[in-house]
């Protein structure tokens, strides 16, 4: 038996990120009506943004800290901002919500020859320039009356009278002045960047999302893993529910990992197995005490003293400390990996190894428009690159395919065959497999009927009117061919039009823009028929997880078809009005990226705490059957999953708040394994150190996942309501705690979170919290989607997208330029921006941009000659050419969707679509501009604290 050993090989070459997703309502996790405590007033709620230094190991006060383990915080800095005398706004007299509604254009306002109701930039608090000083404090304007407590609206163009605006106008703040989420950037990857960093610290912040350096593993899981909201938690419930700072940890169990940076180590205890708590169950980990002498160990999570079995058992040094510490990653390291025993395997026998199934839909359109002809070419050269295990020389995982209009068609491509067969289901209320020798097979083997089937399918179906299809017996069928075969796999389905065919699952086109701003607009994100969460509960059960390709040229009711996706921890891709020519390599490169994509499997996660807190809230792509049990059918390098956390005792300052995540799986090679991910954090009683440990971007992470969430269940009015309050609260707490005091007028804002309200606005101006008729309805439910999945980078990207001003690339250095804010009054006419969110990727060109750059771009020879309908940049050999395409290339290497490049030319009507991703801008969709929000915010903290 091979006892102590643990392999240096590496479980997944690159370890991958977690899952995400939303859990709704399946039994009594999440039933509450207000999702993830969203409007309760006990609510805990965090902002972060790491400040230049790491954080302490014990206390400190705000003034005066303590002896620390780790390096010392300099004092709270904060930011202070002066609104200038005389700004009024006076709320409209008719409506007490809208303290900061912005006045409205008539119904046809036009702008720049734009036809629709374009709402105006209203003046709304204009402000005059400040010199950024230490800070930046708005003068408290005349406000009009103070309403007590009444809840304040966000500010901009939603329904509600227009604000008058009576009293001087003021010249505009300058924008410099107030905080700069690029300024936070830069800071950061100056003083951190291209370091290491070590994790041998508890509570210590690590380096922003934006910022590269080496992350080397000393005993707490590296960031990539794990960001919390803040790194010290409040040490009692009560001084959680003061600061309203939510305490989260996003995990992204699966991360992928530079390779500079140690992949994980898998250690294998043999028919023993893992050796854990009696008690609390938590695994062997560093934040275990061995005492006497190295017999016994004391549990970190809930003390109990366990004896340590005969073949772990080791001496212990003078600090106490046992002398193999440093050869067992189980005592030394963060993040490592346990091969798991019979016992944590399905019904006590070893797994299969996974299976892909390509699941086509046939009907009319794909195959008139070209794209089942596109994916089956594609899938001859994909097979070959299936995900495999580092030493082995061929993938493990099994494929399979189906082709489907109103009817399934399953095909036997076994080896010994000359031609591939198929067999048809006619019956899609009662789904059955037809066959099971010679379904799933291995590609190698059966390498040329398999590329026999693949030539044929274009051509079988090319004669169809078959324009009506199914989709959940589509799932069903993939599902049951899993279960039948006894393994965990993922099915791939590329299905364009809404089902409309008389089947389980059938849906009607429920579209309508009357719902919009009223109660019954959180229908619109709720699946129409009961039968999806029905059918994902049975996928999760046996390990089927759904990728899901669509491409719509009109309404297919993402919110029901793509709940199966989300509940099994698949991804959903969207290419609205496909055209093969425009759209192909961004389908094509998904589809890639997604079959090389290292995956978990028939994966289930448990988050375990040290005593007085516990795991209360679950977000991202995941099942709960129950409160504990994070569900998964698959779990890839990109999914993360956030969990809140709250009280339920008082913490201890010298032990620390511990967490441990702990993910069963089933590899690419079949074998069972564990993924344990531990983080220890500070505890303090002091506010003032909880607020110096925040994290913005993990913040807003939770904020768009809580809010997300809660839109199924809540009026989106009130959520956005929720939302500015909860910002409002967050920094109210903090000036009346933590601040030096200073004159009512100035706006005050912790350093780690000078940047949440520009973040917190983008956030409540993402197309999914703004109910407009001109957003289809399938377009909000994608992103409120892809967000409850998201990782921290992910979710920082997308709400503030990155704006680059190419026309300054150095071409003798690597050095990409360094962004600018998300602004109109960013954009020059003499230059090109590139803008990417993770999403869209657009190419602005100013009217005046340089010919040489034009020229060396596009190979024309002016502005008016460049044409906007290229989807990418023409291969040309000059160094301009080249170092732009390597930056795209390299933007697109981090994210886990593929950009299509969009064009834009100053003045042109394309334009407006690009400038909805100027954040800092008032939208023209009714969201407030970054410093609107400012004062909004500003407000509603004066009138907490009067």
């Amino acid at each position: 038996m091979s006892q102590q050993g643990y392999v240096a090989a590496p479980p997944y070459s690159q370890s991958q990120p977690g899952i995400g997703g939303f859990s709704a309502g399946f039994g009594p996790s999440n039933s509450s009506l207000h999702f993830g405590h969203y409007g309760d007033p006990n609510s805990s709620y965090s902002a972060p943004q790491p400040g230049p230094g790491t954080t302490p190991s014990s206390r400190m006060s705000s003034g005066h800290p303590a002896s620390f383990q780790g390096p010392q915080l300099p004092p709270p800095t904060q930011q202070q901002i002066t609104l200038p005398p005389g700004s009024q706004v006076r709320p409209p007299a008719n409506n007490v919500n809208s303290l900061c509604a912005q006045p409205s254009l008539p119904p046809m306002a036009r702008q720049d020859g734009i036809p629709g109701p374009v709402p105006p930039t209203p003046n709304l608090q204009q402000l005059s320039g400040q010199p950024p000083g230490p800070g930046y404090h708005p003068q408290q304007a005349n406000y009009g009356p103070q309403m007590a407590g009444s809840q304040l609206s966000y500010p901009g163009a939603f329904p509600g009278g227009p604000a008058q605006l009576p009293g001087p106008q003021q010249k505009k703040l300058d924008p410099d002045s107030v905080p700069s989420p690029i300024q936070v950037i830069e800071n950061d990857k100056a003083s951190r960047g291209g370091q290491i960093y070590a994790t041998n610290t508890r509570g210590q912040v690590p380096p922003l999302v934006t910022t590269d350096c080496v992350i080397q593993d000393q005993g707490h899981a590296s960031p990539r893993y794990i960001r919390c909201t803040t790194y010290c938690f409040p040490s009692s419930s009560d001084m959680a529910k003061q600061a309203r700072i939510p305490l989260a940890a996003v995990i992204q169990p699966f991360a992928t990992v530079p390779p500079n940076e140690t992949p994980l180590y898998v250690v294998n205890h043999g028919e023993t197995g893992p050796i854990r708590c009696n008690r609390c169950k938590a695994y062997m980990c560093p934040f275990m005490q061995f005492i006497e002498g190295g017999r016994r160990y004391q549990c970190g999570f809930c003390n109990c003293i366990n004896e340590v079995p005969p073949f772990f058992f080791q001496h212990l040094d003078h600090i106490g400390r046992r002398v193999d510490h440093y050869e067992r990653p189980e005592l030394s390291l963060g993040s490592y990996e346990y091969v798991a025993t019979l016992d944590y395997c399905r019904n006590n026998k070893p797994p299969k190894p996974p299976a892909y199934i390509f699941m086509i839909d046939v009907s009319y359109r794909n195959i008139n428009s070209g794209l089942v002809k596109l994916i089956c070419d594609e899938l001859k050269t994909l097979l070959d690159k299936l995900p495999r295990e580092e030493q082995e020389e061929s993938s493990a995982i099994r494929v399979g395919f189906v082709t489907y209009n109103k009817a399934l068609h399953f095909f036997n491509v076994k080896s010994s065959l000359a031609q591939p067969q198929m067999m048809v289901v006619s019956d899609v209320g009662e789904v059955f497999v037809p066959l099971l020798d010679g379904f799933l097979v291995n590609f190698q083997e059966s390498r040329s009927v398999v590329i026999n089937l693949l030539d044929q399918i274009p051509e079988m179906f090319a004669d169809t009117n078959e324009s009506e299809t199914i989709f959940a017996p589509v799932i069903q069928a993939g599902m049951e061919a899993l279960k039948a075969a006894e393994c965990a796999g993922k099915l791939f389905i590329f299905h364009s039009s809404l089902p409309t065919a008389e089947a389980p699952g059938k849906l009607r086109n429920r579209d309508d823009k009357k719902l919009l701003n009223t109660d019954k607009e959180k229908t619109l994100f709720q699946p129409q028929v009961n039968s999806y969460e029905a059918l994902a509960r049975d996928c999760v059960a046996n390990g089927c997880c759904v990728n899901l390709f669509l491409f719509p040229n009109q309404y297919v009711d993402v919110a029901s078809m793509g709940l199966v996706t989300m509940y099994t921890g698949g991804t959903l891709y969207k290419y609205s009005n496909f055209q093969l020519d425009a759209d192909s390599p961004q389908f094509l490169s998904d589809l890639r990226k997604d079959i090389e994509k290292k995956t978990g499997f028939d994966a289930i996660m448990r988050v375990r705490t040290s005593t007085g807190f516990r795991a209360t809230d679950f977000f991202g792509a995941i099942y709960m059957n129950n409160t504990t049990d994070v569900e998964m059918a698959a779990v890839d390098c990109d999914k993360a999953v956030t969990v809140e956390f709250k009280h339920d005792d008082k913490l201890n300052e010298d032990s620390g708040a511990l967490i441990q995540c702990a993910v069963l799986y089933t590899s690419i090679s079949g074998q069972r394994r564990l993924r344990i991910h531990n983080i220890g954090l500070n505890c303090s009683s002091q506010l003032a150190d909880v607020y110096k440990t925040c994290e913005t971007d993990a913040l807003i992470n939770f904020f768009a996942k809580s809010a997300f969430k809660a839109i199924l269940s809540q009026p989106l009015k009130a959520v956005r309501d929720i939302l500015v309050n909860q910002t409002a609260h967050m920094l109210a707490c903090y000036r009346k705690n933590c601040a030096s005091p200073s004159a009512v007028s100035q706006l005050i804002l912790p350093d780690a979170m000078k940047v949440l309200p520009v973040y917190m606005n983008c956030l409540l101006k993402s197309c999914v919290l703004v109910g407009r008729p001109e957003i289809p309805t399938d377009e909000r439910a994608y992103h409120r989607q892809l967000v409850m999945s998201m990782g921290v980078a992910d979710t920082q990207f997308f709400f503030y997208p990155q704006l680059l001003p190419i026309h300054s690339l150095d071409l003798k250095s690597d050095a990409v330029p360094a962004a600018v804010r998300c602004s109109e009054e960013r954009l020059s006419e003499g230059g090109a921006f590139l803008l990417a969110n993770g999403l869209s990727m657009f190419l602005w060109l100013g009217v005046s941009a340089p010919p040489e750059l034009i020229q060396g771009l596009f190979n024309v020879p002016s502005f008016a000659h460049i044409s906007t309908e290229a989807t990418s940049l023409p291969d040309l050999d000059n160094p301009f050419s080249k170092k732009l395409k390597s930056l795209l290339e390299h933007i697109q290497s981090q994210k886990p969707y593929t950009m299509k490049l969009i064009i834009v030319k100053q003045r042109e009507q394309p334009e407006m679509l690009f400038r909805q991703f100027l954040v800092e801008d008032k939208s023209i969709y009714g969201g407030a501009s970054y410093v609107d929000f400012l004062c909004c915010v500003h407000k509603e903290i004066c009138q907490l604290l009067s």
